[in-house]
């Protein structure tokens, strides 16, 4: 098993910047590929993006490609979301999710999950 914890999400304004973090533990960290999502009320969980086990491989979703920015201190056990230019559609609930080996990208891949953290974009 895997306990994942995010924290960072908080209230900002509209072109604002946030950097969301996940800390891992109980299992190697290296063994998994980590992924963010989120959900706003009455959507589906989006995959924003992924990262691989080494961080040499990402992926995007097209909504925040060129606005966020996904990475890993494999060190620290913790991933991280950069974001940039903040819109109010980014506003939701955003998860922290390990997947075994490499990137996935369907939300049922993702074997443990943490408890999200909210993020509210104002203008």
């Amino acid at each position: 098993q895997v306990q994942l914890v995010e924290s960072g999400g908080e209230l900002v304004q509209a072109g604002g910047s946030l950097r969301l973090s996940c800390a891992a533990s109980g299992r190697t960290f290296t063994d998994y590929a980590m992924g963010w999502f989120r959900q706003a009320p009455g959507n589906e969980r989006e995959l924003v993006a992924a990262i691989n086990w080494s961080g040499g491989n990402t992926y995007y979703g097209a909504s925040v490609k060129g606005r966020f920015t996904i990475s890993r201190d494999n060190a620290k056990s913790t991933v991280y979301l950069q974001m940039n230019s903040l819109k109010a559609e980014d506003t939701a609930v955003y998860y922290c999710a390990a997947a075994p080996t490499g990137i996935r990208y369907w939300a049922s891949s993702y074997d443990y999950w943490g408890q999200g953290t909210q993020v509210t974009v104002s203008s």
